[in-house]
């Protein structure tokens, strides 16, 4: 199988030769902050894991600049900055759905032993590790200090 990032290299290729504009201006994006990180001081090529961080920032901001945009009354901008939250996540693993979100927090929370809110912490980094790329980081708190919050 194919890794992530000779992935992204075939489908910008496939891009220019289609010339779909909006791919081919989120993949050099996205190749150009994977290329970013990786010459980092200190830093090495990025594997597949590495990768999906970098997508997971981008739309990130892209979440950001659209709800700026909305706000500001530019909605054209918002699409577009949402058509290319679209394509970056073709990279992602299939997304959890709230349900299998909710299972994996309390599988976390029965697993490091959590108590209540304080423990925060420790049961967001355990979950990370598990479902790394599956879920947004903002779903991921929200669902832990839900569940966290019943058991105090």
């Amino acid at each position: 199988m194919a890794t992530l990032k000779e992935r992204i290299d075939a489908d910008l290729k496939d891009a220019m030769r289609s010339k779909n504009e909006l791919t081919l201006s989120v993949l050099r994006m996205l190749k150009s902050a994977v290329k970013y990180k990786e010459v980092e001081p200190g830093a090495s090529a990025l594997d597949d894991a590495g990768i999906l961080t970098v997508i997971a920032g981008l739309i990130k901001q892209r979440r950001d600049s659209v709800e700026q945009f909305k706000s500001g009354g530019r909605p054209e901008l918002a699409e577009k900055e949402e058509a290319e939250i679209g394509v970056l996540q073709n990279y992602l693993p299939k997304q959890l759905t709230a349900d299998e979100l909710a299972a994996e927090v309390r599988a976390s929370i029965a697993e490091t032993g959590a108590k209540g809110p304080k423990d925060m912490g420790a049961v967001m980094k355990h979950l990370n590790a598990r479902i790394h790329g599956k879920a947004e980081g903002r779903a991921i708190s929200e669902a832990v200090k839900s569940e966290l919050s019943k058991l105090s």
